[in-house]
C-alpha cells in the first residue's frame, strides 16, 4: 500500500500524484471512479476538448506519443498509467529508470503495442495462440497463398477495428497492408470471449467472469456483449488458466483484457490483450461489485484487489455514430432509453459524431439474458447518433 504506520501502528493513507496518458472515453471512466480514492489526478492529452475535459481539472496538452511531452508529464507524477497502447514506451522506460512507478510496465507495453512481439510473447510462453507469419510489404503476400484464409493485422497502430484486413484468397491481396504486419490462420470460431486479469503490486490476481463478444461484421467493432458469457464450465476453465497465463507472464501489476476465440471443438486460442481498462469490462460499473476502473485504481495505488463477482447478469452494447452523420453531435431517442429501468446509459461526453465513433455504451441488467438481448436490439433502432444539422 501507498502510505506510512505512524507512532500507533495505525495505517495512514498518502494523497498520491497520478498521472494517465490519453484523455478517451476510458480516461473519463476512470477519473469518474477517482474521487473514491486519496487521488490527485492529471491527464495528458493533445485534444483539449477530450471526453475527460469535462470530468478532470488538471489537463495538460500534449502528445502520449512525444518523448518530451511524456518525460515532462511523468516526472511530475508518483504513478504513471494509460488508457491506450500508442505511448512513447521509451519515455516511460526512461521514467522508471528516474523512479516513477509505471503501471503497467514500459517493457510489457513495449511487447503488447507491437502484434509481432505480441505473437512472439504468446509463442515464447507456450500460449496457445492461432498460427501466424510475420509480413513487411503487401508483395511478401504472395508468398503466402498456402496459409489463407487469414487476417492481416498492423504491427503498430491498430485501433478500435483498424489495422485489421481478412485476406481469405489472392484476390484480397490488394487490399493487404502495404507495412510490417502479422498474417494469421482464421480460426473456426464458435465464440469470441474475453476475461479481464487483475495483477496487483503484490502479484496478487483476479478474474473477472468471462464475457461473449459479437462484433458488427462491417465496421469490426464491438456491437454487443453479454456476461456470463454462454459457455460451457469447461472452457470457461480453460479460458481463465490461458488469461492468467498471459496476465502474469507480463510480469507486471495491471489490468489485463484478453481477447479469445473458441473454436467448434471448444478449444481456446488467445486472440490480443488489452494492458488497460477495456471495452470489454464497461458492464462491470454496475454489474459487478468491483468495477474495471475501481479495480485500477487499487492495483495504481497497491491497495487489495476487488471483488470481480457478478451482482446480476448483464448485457452491454456500444452506442455508435450513425452511418453518413458528421458533424456536431446530437442524440436522438435518448430520453425514451433513459426511461427503461434496467437500463444504465453512458455518454463519453464527445463533441462531434462520425459513422462508427464509439460515442457511448448502455448496460442493461436482469436474470434473463435473452430478454436481455431483446432490450438491447430495440435501443439500437431506439437511441440514434445523429448530426445536427
Amino acid at each position: 500500500m501507498q502510505g506510512q504506520h505512524n507512532k500507533r501502528g495505525e495505517f495512514q493513507f498518502i494523497m498520491l500524484r497520478i498521472g494517465i496518458l490519453g484523455g478517451g472515453q476510458l480516461g473519463r471512466m476512470l477519473l469518474q471512479e477517482a474521487p473514491n480514492y486519496p487521488v490527485d489526478v492529471h491527464i495528458l492529452e493533445s485534444d483539449p476538448n477530450c471526453p475527460a475535459s469535462n470530468v478532470g481539472k488538471n489537463l495538460y496538452t500534449g502528445n502520449f506519443s512525444s518523448y518530451d511531452d511524456v518525460v515532462s508529464f511523468g516526472m511530475q507524477m508518483d504513478v504513471l498509467t494509460t488508457e491506450i497502447e500508442h505511448v512513447n514506451v521509451d519515455a516511460l522506460q526512461y521514467l522508471e529508470d528516474q523512479g516513477v512507478k509505471i503501471i503497467p510496465r514500459s517493457a510489457c507495453l513495449r511487447t503488447i503495442k507491437d502484434k509481432i512481439g505480441q505473437k512472439k510473447f504468446y509463442q515464447q510462453q507456450g500460449i496457445q495462440s492461432p498460427a501466424y507469419r510475420v509480413i513487411h510489404t503487401r508483395d511478401e503476400l504472395n508468398g503466402h497463398l498456402d496459409f489463407l484464409p487469414a487476417a492481416q493485422k498492423l504491427a503498430k497502430g491498430g485501433y478500435d477495428g483498424k489495422g485489421v484486413q481478412l485476406i481469405l484468397h489472392n484476390d484480397d491481396i490488394a487490399k493487404g497492408f502495404d507495412a510490417p504486419s502479422v498474417l494469421e490462420k482464421l480460426v473456426d470460431i464458435d465464440k469470441e470471449i474475453a476475461v479481464s486479469v487483475a495483477v496487483g503490486q503484490d502479484g496478487s490476481t483476479a478474474i473477472y467472469p468471462a464475457v461473449e463478444m459479437v462484433f458488427d461484421p462491417v465496421l469490426n467493432v464491438l456491437d454487443v456483449q453479454v456476461c456470463p458469457a454462454g459457455i460451457s464450465a469447461a472452457v470457461v476453465e480453460k479460458a481463465n488458466a490461458l488469461a492468467v497465463k498471459v496476465a502474469t507472464g507480463f510480469a507486471s501489476p495491471g489490468l489485463f483484457a484478453v481477447e479469445m476465440f473458441v473454436d467448434k471443438q471448444g478449444e481456446v486460442w488467445v486472440n490480443e490483450t488489452a494492458p488497460r481498462v477495456h471495452n470489454s469490462g464497461h458492464h462491470t460499473i454496475e454489474a459487478h461489485y468491483s468495477s474495471q476502473f475501481d479495480m485500477l485504481w487499487r492495483i495504481l495505488l497497491g491497495y487489495p484487489l476487488g471483488n470481480t463477482e457478478m451482482i446480476q447478469s448483464s448485457v452491454m452494447l456500444n452506442i455508435l455514430g450513425a452511418e453518413g452523420e458528421v458533424g456536431p453531435v446530437r442524440y436522438e431517442g435518448l430520453k425514451a432509453v433513459l426511461a427503461i429501468p434496467n437500463a444504465f446509459v453512458h455518454l463519453y461526453g464527445k463533441q462531434s459524431t462520425k459513422p462508427g465513433r464509439k460515442m457511448g455504451h448502455v448496460t442493461l441488467m436482469g436474470d434473463d439474458v435473452p430478454q436481455l438481448l431483446q432490450q438491447a436490439h430495440q435501443i439500437k433502432t431506439t437511441l440514434l447518433v445523429k448530426a445536427q444539422h
